[in-house]
C-alpha cells in the first residue's frame, strides 16, 4: 500500500495547530511539500519549525476570501502547484440552545465552516486542480451525523459539509477526488471545553475506551490524500473510536 506523498504539495488551513498540525506534519514526514495556513503568523512559525520535512506557511483569515486567494496564490509560486487542499479551519463562537444563537455568531459559523470549504475549494479549482487534478479532503464531524445539546449549530455546518463533500465528488470527477472525515472527539485545544471536564467518563463510554488524538485523524487524511484511496471518492470516513455505534446510526 502506498502512502507515501512524494512530489505532491499539499495546503492545510487551521493547520498551526491539533488536527491541521498533525496532519501537515503527517504530510511532509510522507515527502509532501506543505504549506499551513491559520490566522497568526507566530504560531504558524512555530509549528511549521517542529515538523520534518519542507514545510512552510502564509497568515490568512480563512472566511476572508482575498486571503484565501493571496494563500493559494502564495502555494503555488513558493510550492509549485497544489494537489492537495485539507479544509480543516473550523470555528465555534456559540455553545448552547438553537434557539438562543445570535444572528453574528450564526453568520460566522457558517462563514468558517461551511462557506470557506466551497470558497478554497473553489479557488483551488481554478488555480490548479482543474488542470491538473487533485485531492480535497474536508474535515466534518461526527456532530453532523447526530444530535447534541450544546453544540447544535456547530453539528449543522458539519452536516453540511459532508452534503457539499457529496456534491462536490461528483461535479469534480474525475479531475478530483473530494472526501471528508468526521472526528469524534478529539483531545485539542479547540475542543478542550469538551473533553476536559469529564474525559474518563466519556472514553469509558468509547468502545474503544480513549479519546482520539490529532494523529489518530491525521492517518486517515494521509490515506486518503495516498494512491491508496485512488478510487474513493464523495465519502465521509468516520473516524471516531466507535462513538456513534452508541446512536444506532
Amino acid at each position: 500500500m502506498d502512502l507515501r506523498l512524494d512530489g505532491k504539495v499539499a495546503l492545510v488551513t487551521g493547520g498551526s495547530r491539533g488536527i491541521g498540525k498533525a496532519i501537515a506534519a503527517a504530510y511532509a514526514a510522507a515527502g509532501a511539500r506543505v504549506m499551513i495556513s491559520s490566522r497568526k503568523a507566530d504560531a504558524l512559525e512555530i509549528a511549521a519549525k517542529e515538523m520534518t520535512g519542507e514545510v512552510t506557511w502564509f497568515a490568512a483569515n480563512v472566511g476572508e476570501p482575498d486571503q484565501a486567494q493571496a494563500c493559494i496564490g502564495a502555494c503555488i509560486e513558493r510550492l509549485g502547484g497544489l494537489d492537495i487542499l485539507v479544509n480543516n479551519a473550523a470555528t465555534n463562537p456559540y455553545m448552547g440552545p438553537l434557539m438562543n444563537i445570535d444572528r453574528s455568531r450564526a453568520e460566522k459559523t457558517v462563514q468558517v465552516n461551511q462557506f470557506a470549504v466551497l470558497a478554497w475549494s473553489q479557488l483551488a479549482w481554478e488555480a490548479a486542480m482543474r488542470d491538473h487534478g487533485g485531492s480535497i479532503i474536508n474535515l466534518a464531524s461526527i456532530g453532523g451525523m447526530a444530535t447534541e445539546p450544546m453544540i447544535g449549530y456547530y453539528n449543522v455546518t458539519k452536516a453540511a459539509v459532508i452534503h457539499l463533500t457529496k456534491q462536490m465528488a461528483a461535479e469534480l470527477a474525475p479531475k478530483v477526488r473530494v472526501n471528508a472525515i468526521a472526528p469524534g472527539l478529539v483531545k485539542t485545544d479547540f475542543a478542550r471545553a469538551l473533553w476536559q471536564p469529564a474525559e474518563e467518563a466519556i472514553a469509558a463510554h468509547t468502545p474503544l475506551k480513549r479519546l482520539g488524538e490529532p494523529e489518530d485523524i491525521a492517518a486517515a487524511a494521509l490515506f486518503l490524500a495516498s494512491e491508496a484511496a485512488s478510487w474513493i471518492t464523495g465519502h465521509t470516513l468516520v473516524v471516531d473510536g466507535g462513538a456513534l455505534i452508541h446512536t444506532g446510526l
